[in-house]
């Protein structure tokens, strides 16, 4: 999975889980304010992302996380995308 395809995949499931239509759901949206989430669609959708990429949020985490954005930003730091681990593989070559 690469960056684009992650980003796709978030908001397939903001939408999917918020009722909403895909291309009401842009990365700066608040979850809260622009896409009417309550508290239980905010555990509902951070349990829907933790089963799809295999991570946990904490709930400290999750409380931070305001906007679609956040979200990205937040699983970018927990997945290795292709790209990375290709460079990985890469340098260890190059050993």
């Amino acid at each position: 999975m690469n960056r684009e395809e992650l980003v796709e995949r978030i908001r397939e499931l903001v939408a999917e889980k918020l009722g909403l239509d895909i291309d009401e759901v842009t990365n700066d949206a608040d979850l809260v304010e622009d896409l009417d989430a309550d508290s239980l669609d905010l555990v509902d959708l951070a349990m829907a992302i933790e089963d799809e990429f295999g991570i946990t949020i904490a709930d400290e985490e999750l409380e931070k996380i305001k906007t679609v954005q956040d979200i990205i930003k937040n699983l970018s730091s927990k997945i290795k995308f292709e790209e990375e681990e290709k460079e990985e593989e890469e340098e260890a070559e190059e050993e």
